[in-house]
């Protein structure tokens, strides 16, 4: 660890401290349908779309509207996203005359970019045309980022509502959240992109000759092993920077290449790198002011905001520490950190980066349900990849996705309210709402069927031979990829530990199924909530009241949040990174 390190880490912090005021009113003028700055440009396009479409932007919806509208949307694009893929030979925009996807996994990506999970169980360059890229995988990126940002406006609005029937309306949320929110945004962060180096055209892949030609071993056409002199190498490019900018910006994930922002390409500079970690928090920091704004207790929405910071330096230094001590397996190596060597753990990171902000990167993009990557958490050490892995367990509410992270730290708030009304005695209130048994069941099964979903699939990975069949790894680091790649998939996180090879078709499957799951039967529940909330009445708080808005609040949600988590998964992440760690410490390695 260096000082260097630690002070990147403090300025990436103090910028998200920095825009979560400024974003977090702007986003609650655009929801109110206040006036802003963009009005001029964006009213006119707004009032078309919805004569285009016939939406009645006067028109509130009741929760179950809300909800029903909210999956039409979600299953009509994920079929259009699946047909594009299997037709995708037959489109234009193929220069590389690309084939049609293969079902299971056409399923698969299209689950996973409709949910804002971004799994990709294949390599994008390989397997995905521009066409397919641009309007269905980067349009994925903007509406599955609205839906979560509509949704979690729409519970606000249950908080802060007071004995009414409905919450918004969807189609007007989607379409405020697209204008105003992401679309110039992510114009602005192209752009910043293409300046460092992030490429952006429509030209076929380029073929250029290797300065050292390579020996390489591939299978020969009778299945035996041959060695291959390699000349050429092939140059995948593409409309990179407008797809890149909306993957951090949207807190979604899939990169156009395989190897994500490892790659020169996608994330060419430490300040492209630092530009792309901001734009995964930026977002789910003002949500936290918006809900302070919106329900007029702006304390609040900073007592959410602490506990997620605190939860994040926790996560952030633990992998920094545990990734800059170095392998201790690798005996009589100096892995001291020094002018002219990184130190720690260096694999699977990208020089241009360093650790701090390789564990950086990690932390970030698995606290908000981002799953982009600059470095690949499978060649973490065991306490350095436990990090990323935790972070999702505990929901992905560290700041979070755009708008899933708020709807899921949210739901955590009502059971800590829940929690403090046990201790004293009373009937629990939020906000000046009385949490009743109805609120308090709709949020434990939006808690229990995340783990549900995780462990069931997990063990049955972990016993038969279709599942084991893909790892890399045996023992504990095999049972962390599975573990990790169905945490990701039900968490819609889409980060991966690389050492599974999931593009199976029973990894397509099931990870498909996990992420639907895991984005629609919590948002159902959570609606349920916001729903019930906006009929209640105001009750004035009184002596017996427990505040919302004071450390000790911060405190017990920390705790309720990290307790949570570690009752329901310790057990499989001791049979993984936890027993890895000890095996390591004992110099022994699978």
């Amino acid at each position: 660890m260096t000082a260097n390190g630690w002070l990147q880490i403090a300025i990436f912090l103090a910028l998200v401290l920095a825009v979560t005021k400024p974003l977090g009113i702007f986003m609650a003028c655009v929801f109110s349908r206040e006036h802003t700055f963009l009005d001029l440009v964006l009213r006119p396009v707004e009032r078309l779309l919805y004569r285009l479409t016939g939406v009645d932007e006067d028109h509130e919806m009741r929760w179950t509207e809300y909800a029903f509208a909210m999956l039409l949307f979600s299953v009509v694009s994920m079929v259009v996203l699946y047909v594009q893929q299997r037709v995708q030979g037959f489109l234009p925009l193929n220069p590389q005359k690309l084939g049609a996807v293969p079902p299971d996994l056409a399923f698969n990506t299209a689950a996973s970019f409709t949910t804002n999970t971004n799994w990709q169980a294949y390599v994008p360059e390989t397997t995905m045309s521009y066409l397919t890229q641009m309007a269905g995988l980067a349009y994925h990126n903007f509406a599955s980022a609205a839906v979560g940002i509509a949704l979690a406006i729409a519970f606000i609005r249950g908080i802060a509502r007071r004995e009414k029937d409905t919450i918004g309306n969807f189609w007007v949320d989607l379409v405020r959240c697209s204008l105003w929110v992401l679309l110039p945004a992510c114009l602005l962060g192209a752009l910043l992109l293409v300046w460092q180096g992030v490429p952006q055209n429509l030209k076929p892949y380029d073929t250029v000759k290797l300065v050292e030609p390579q020996q390489v071993s591939a299978p020969g056409p009778d299945g035996k092993v041959v060695n291959q002199i390699v000349t050429d190498q092939v140059i995948a490019q593409g409309p990179v920077a407008s797809q890149e900018i909306i993957k951090e910006w949207g807190t979604n994930g899939g990169g156009f290449f395989n190897a994500n922002s490892a790659h020169p390409f996608e994330n060419p500079t430490p300040l492209s790198n630092f530009i792309e970690m901001f734009c995964i928090f930026a977002i789910s920091a003002g949500l936290t002011y918006t809900l302070g704004r919106m329900t007029a207790s702006p304390k609040h929405g900073w007592a959410v905001w602490a506990a997620m910071a605190i939860l994040f330096l926790a996560g952030v230094s633990t992998a920094y520490w545990a990734e800059a001590r170095g392998n201790p397996l690798l005996a009589g190596v100096d892995q001291h950190a020094s002018a002219l060597q990184a130190g720690g753990n260096m694999e699977g990171k990208e020089v241009r980066f360093g650790i701090a902000n390789s564990v950086l990167f990690a932390t970030a993009t698995t606290d908000a349900s981002c799953g982009a990557v600059n470095g690949m958490h499978d060649s973490f050490t065991p306490l350095g990849g436990l990090v990323p892995l935790v972070n999702i367990m505990l929901g992905e509410v560290i700041f979070g996705g755009v708008g899933a992270g708020l709807y899921g730290i949210l739901i955590f708030v009502i059971l800590s309210v829940f929690i403090a009304g046990l201790m004293v005695g009373r009937t629990p209130e939020y906000l000046g709402k009385k949490i009743e048994a109805y609120d308090v069941k709709m949020a434990m099964l939006a808690i229990l069927i995340f783990p549900l979903t995780i462990l069931i699939l997990v063990g049955i990975s972990s016993i038969y031979g279709f599942g084991t069949s893909s790892i890399a790894n045996p023992g504990p680091h095999g049972l962390s990829e599975i573990l990790y790649a169905f945490t990701s998939g039900t968490g819609n996180n889409g980060s991966a530990f690389a050492g599974l090879n999931a593009n199976t078709h029973w990894y397509n499957t099931t990870i498909g199924l996990s992420t639907l799951i895991g984005r629609f039967f919590i948002i159902i529940p959570m609606l349920a909530i916001a729903g019930n909330l906006a009929r209640k009445k105001y009750v004035p708080p009184s002596l017996g009241t427990f505040p919302v808005t004071t450390p000790l609040f911060t405190v017990l949600l920390t705790g309720v949040i990290i307790i949570v988590g570690a009752l329901t998964f310790f057990p499989a992440l001791s049979l993984g990174p936890i027993l890895e760690h000890l095996l390591m410490g004992a110099g022994k390695a699978f």
